[in-house]
């Protein structure tokens, strides 16, 4: 067998592989990508977009983190929106059409020229591991063609191709993507090793050709007039930025449907895996929203070089020939052609409350998991986990502590969370609603989170980190000179406070003290301003929270000699095998009085050697 010697393996490259590969050769970390098909690096599966709702603050995030996505998307954007504008701060969420090749190019760019990473084309079959001191651990990884690569940290990122299957109607194809195959090798040796493995199902639509599209009958949706972009390091936007259009289905659409739901794989129990639920088929959209006459559809132009168009809000499974009738029956879509049909996939995940919070497996050491085979979905939460995930194998073959964020310091860490302490059950995406503390957690403030921490670990580099600190300080001498100055007796941070009351009216007030500062630094320091009361209290809740963090939970209890504890408790404990209290009330099921046994065992002494004898009886055996 030939032999290649890596500190870390990334298996899989798209949107969670390659930030998990960069984010461990930022550490230091002789890294090694393998992909299946090199001439889909960061390809965009889906919809040709980044951001959204709650997603746009994880692009943030990531960029704070030193990673990829926010500066390629601003690279190769060709609309950007702020949505929820509107509403208070704490929704507003970045979103961008991209030029979908030129995003995937620009993306295996960054990584052929990043230091200590290599790309290869290498289709992955098997997981390699030895069990030492009692403990399996991976060691690598062998691929098609007799080679084993070696490293003491592998991270998975298999997107939809594990033993995955695509449907059209009636006709299955081995494929996780459109033109490509799958694997079950992984699969086998997941399986083997003692993981339970499961199947989720998602979709995607048609994509028209937009020379065909009579656009009079849409309606136009374009971009902000004045973009925001992404990363904290882009000063502009290139252009040209291009519409959206958008237009309905209607009672003909949904009658065809209908009347077609007999062919449809989600309706005739070809398909028996959960989707998405906030990205519902079209089939199930008309099923479930039966009192609706009609639903949006987005027309997202696919690039600058193409006139391919993504058709948002009909992905779909139907026949080809239900397919081309529905298009016919849309307003503007009457003589469009289809370039590629809708189809859905299904293909196998495993439960991600197999992981630790920084996404190692509990199972074997030094083997992680990340994206769509912790059961989530999207390009946004599937970066985060890779970055997440790259950083943690790094760290800990660094003898230090994997990445793990808290709920009150990012989205990434609300996402970390949820998987790992309550699981899955439909394929996970991020909402501003998921994130209990979601004011502190706002896109505009993500480097201010997260931007020291990524420097202290080595993720961020100098060049960053020098002009974060620029900002944070003109931000701090902004605060202090609105604490000096007065309006009316008043110091003008409390007026500032007042709702009718803007950063430009201060500026108008104090020209010579205000006006040097950039809008940037003056939306965060208005929006601190007026929101301190808010944050206030939740800081009272994250105290509180961070209390409970504190109390950690011995590795190994045994929960199972705690003889008052419910079973149900008991069986939750032990598979979820939470670090510490805080994240121990979070799992479903769990009441504060099943906290509260655990915290006296691990408080007592004598309770806690009870529990420890207890647990060695029950196996048969004293301690010495």
């Amino acid at each position: 067998m030939n032999r290649y010697d890596y500190d870390v393996i990334v298996v899989g490259a798209g949107h969670a592989g390659t930030e998990a590969a960069a984010a461990a050769a930022r550490l230091g970390a002789r890294v090694a990508l393998l992909t299946g098909n090199l001439d889909t690096v960061g390809q965009m599966s889906c919809n040709p977009a980044i951001g959204g709702v709650a997603k746009g603050q994880i692009v943030r995030e990531i960029d704070a983190l030193g990673g990829l996505m926010g500066e390629t998307i601003d690279r190769t954007g060709i609309q950007f929106r702020l949505l929820n504008s509107r509403k208070g701060p704490a929704m507003h969420s970045p979103r961008a059409q991209a030029d979908k090749k030129g995003y995937q190019f620009e993306i295996k760019r960054r990584i052929e020229e990043t230091p200590n990473l290599d790309l290869r084309q290498e289709l992955v079959e098997d997981l390699l591991t030895e069990t030492v001191d009692g403990q399996e651990r991976i060691v690598g990884v062998r691929v098609r063609g007799d080679a084993d690569y070696y490293a003491k940290g592998v991270v998975l990122t298999t997107g939809t191709f594990l033993q995955a299957i695509m449907h059209t109607g009636e006709a299955k194809t081995a494929g996780g993507r459109a033109g490509e195959g799958t694997t079950s090798g992984i699969s086998q040796a997941l399986l083997r090793l003692g993981f339970r493995v499961q199947r989720f199902k998602t979709g995607t639509p048609a994509r028209l050709n937009g020379r065909t599209i009579d656009y009079s009958k849409t309606e136009i949706q374009p971009g902000d007039e004045s973009p925001q972009p992404f990363s904290y390091m882009t000063d502009s936007l290139p252009g040209p930025h291009f519409p959206c259009w958008i237009t309905y289905t209607n009672e003909a659409v949904h009658a065809l449907i209908r009347d077609n739901l007999h062919r449809a794989p989600m309706y005739t129990g070809q398909i028996q895996s959960t989707g998405p639920r906030y990205c519902p088929s079209i089939e199930d959209k008309v099923v479930r929203f039966a009192d609706k006459n009609r639903h949006q559809l987005f027309l997202e132009p696919e690039g600058r070089n193409t006139l391919e168009v993504y058709v948002n809000g009909i992905s779909t499974s139907l026949p080809r020939d239900v397919q081309d009738q529905m298009m016919r029956l849309i307003p503007g879509l009457e003589k469009a052609q289809i370039m590629r049909y809708g189809y859905a996939v299904e293909y196998d995940f495993c439960p991600p409350d197999q992981l630790q919070p920084w996404f190692e497996t509990k199972t074997i050491e030094g083997l992680f998991f990340a994206g769509q085979i912790n059961g989530t979905t999207g390009y946004e939460e599937a970066g985060a986990q890779g970055l997440i995930a790259g950083a943690s194998a790094t760290l800990r073959l660094q003898g230090k502590d994997g990445l793990v964020l808290g709920r009150e310091v990012a989205y990434m860490g609300v996402l970390a969370d949820d998987l790992v302490t309550c699981g899955v059950d439909e394929p996970y995406r991020m909402f501003t609603s998921r994130a209990e503390y979601r004011m502190m957690l706002r896109q505009d403030n993500a480097d201010r989170r997260l931007t020291e921490l990524g420097h202290s670990l080595g993720l961020v580099d100098k060049t960053r980190y020098d002009r974060f600190s620029k900002k944070k300080a003109a931000i701090e001498n902004a605060t202090k000179m609105l604490a000096k100055l007065r309006v009316e007796n008043t110091p003008a941070d409390k007026h500032l406070r007042r709702p009718e009351v803007m950063w430009a009216d201060l500026v108008a007030m104090f020209p010579e003290s205000l006006s040097q500062y950039s809008a940037e630094v003056a939306q965060q320091v208005e929006f601190d301003t007026k929101y301190s009361g808010y944050i206030a209290r939740q800081q009272i809740q994250v105290d509180r929270q961070n209390r409970m963090a504190d109390k950690v939970i011995p590795k190994n209890f045994s929960y199972e000699s705690i003889t008052s504890m419910r079973t149900e408790a008991k069986q939750k404990f032990t598979r979820i095998q939470p670090i510490n209290l805080d994240q121990a009330g979070r799992i479903s099921g769990i009441t504060p009085a099943d906290i509260a046994l655990v915290l006296a065992y691990i408080e007592n002494p004598k309770l806690s050697r009870s529990n420890k004898t207890d647990a060695a009886l029950a196996s048969g055996h004293e301690d010495d």
